[in-house]
């Protein structure tokens, strides 16, 4: 342990770059402790972090109560896998439908297993309750959609590079174009095999693009006019992160089916759940979906512990006044920039973007100043930076993370 601990950042970085899978293209900043809205590098420098695990860390790095509980959970029993019932699974199923609404819920692990979860029942649903011909369900998505890099997932990505080389694809998918009522309309009158619309409530990945007020409401009419299942997923813009508990909740949204994952675990533990009312949930059969992890003792801890932070912290109500403010100090700068263009979001989901086109890595250089000026945030397309930090942060901190980005832009004025 004690080489470790005096291993330093670059050794660090050349032994991922050997030994490791090239699949990610991180910042070179190497972080060995977080704690609420901080995290340090292995040399000990301080950095506010605002990128949250991609809002997985919404509650804050390392908060106590959810740390405590999946310790005190891990001394007593971790795994039993789904062969046998425990004592923790049951009661978080019941503190999990309560807390959002639902009747049910499918306990998975990762972010994308819930979409892959989702898009069953979704399938399955419409064979067996609309009448579907079988092998004919088709689901609308929208371009620049990002839901996760499995096979069938990235059927429907506009994502060249998460594409090329991995076909062939999953058909029974149809793309529209994001925010756009009209296309949804003909999609869904286009055939009578449409199971469900599966949608972002803010696109994340695509570069922070709130939708049109009005827009997630008129796409809910139209599901429910003519049998379609409203699918929100929520992996990133859920727990609180954008002012209320869900994204959908600022147009008192209830989907069909809701997607969670990310923040549901404080970022701790891998946790992520399907949610549903019975007369979508009971197609499922035994035998028919599972995980051997999914719904484990820990997990269940840990996502109870979890949703009673975000509940008892007042983190939605947090991100809402915080992300007004966010937004407000950045445009007045922008106003008179001419390196930002535009500052866009909810809650504390925000981005700015930057001008240069999205071949161009100034967003990247950017992030690698504001690393160095104590901030950690990353591009998502090259010319638009995400600003998404743990919603415990208070407004001192937040204030002085708007004076970083600010003035570390202002080396950038051209």
């Amino acid at each position: 342990m004690s080489v470790l601990e005096k291993i330093s950042s670059a050794e660090i970085i050349a032994l991922e770059d050997k030994h490791g899978a090239h699949n990610y293209h991180p910042l070179p900043v190497v972080l060995n402790k977080g704690e609420g809205v901080y995290v340090w590098d292995v040399e000990g420098k301080k950095y506010y972090d605002f990128l949250s695990a991609y809002s997985a860390v919404n509650q804050g790095h390392c908060h106590p109560k959810i740390v405590g509980a999946m310790i005190e959970q891990a001394q007593t029993l971790t795994l039993t896998s789904r062969a046998f019932y425990n004592d923790k699974l049951g009661v978080y199923e019941k503190f999990i439908t309560n807390y959002f609404g639902f009747d049910k819920v499918l306990p998975m692990n990762t972010g994308a297993e819930a979409v892959e979860t989702a898009l069953k029942i979704c399938r399955k649903w419409a064979y067996e309750k609309k009448g579907v011909a079988e092998k004919q369900a088709q689901i609308i998505v929208c371009e620049n959609n990002f839901h996760g890099r499995t096979t069938t997932i990235i059927s429907f990505s506009n994502d060249e590079n998460a594409r090329k080389n991995f076909g062939p694809f999953t058909d029974g998918f149809i793309k529209i174009p994001y925010n756009d009522v009209e296309a949804l309309e003909k999609a869904i009158t286009s055939s009578p095999n449409i199971a469900g619309f599966l949608v972002e409530p803010i696109q994340g990945e695509a570069g922070v693009y709130v939708p049109s007020e009005g827009y997630l409401t008129a796409a809910k009419e139209l599901c429910e006019k003519h049998n379609v299942l409203f699918i929100a997923d929520e992996v990133q813009t859920g727990i609180a992160r954008t002012g209320k508990l869900l994204a959908v909740h600022h147009e008192n949204i209830q989907p069909d089916i809701l997607i969670l994952g990310k923040a549901i675990s404080g970022g701790v533990y891998p946790v992520s759940a399907v949610l549903a009312n019975d007369e979508i949930m009971n197609v499922i059969k035994p035998g028919q979906h599972g995980s051997t992890f999914g719904g484990n003792p820990v997990a269940a801890a840990v996502a109870i512990a979890a949703l009673e932070v975000v509940t008892d912290e007042k983190l939605a109500e947090n991100a809402d006044k915080l992300g007004k403010v966010f937004r407000s100090e950045l445009d007045k700068y922008i106003q008179t920039s001419n390196i930002a263009t535009l500052v866009r979001g909810k809650g504390l989901l925000n981005a700015i973007v930057i001008n240069d086109t999205e071949e161009s890595d100034t967003a990247w250089n950017i992030c690698m100043k504001l690393a160095e000026n104590g901030l950690l945030a990353k591009p998502t397309h090259g010319n638009i930076i995400r600003f998404a930090p743990p919603l415990v942060m208070t407004d001192e901190q937040l204030l002085d993370c708007v004076n970083i980005i600010i003035n570390t832009l202002k080396e950038f004025e051209k």
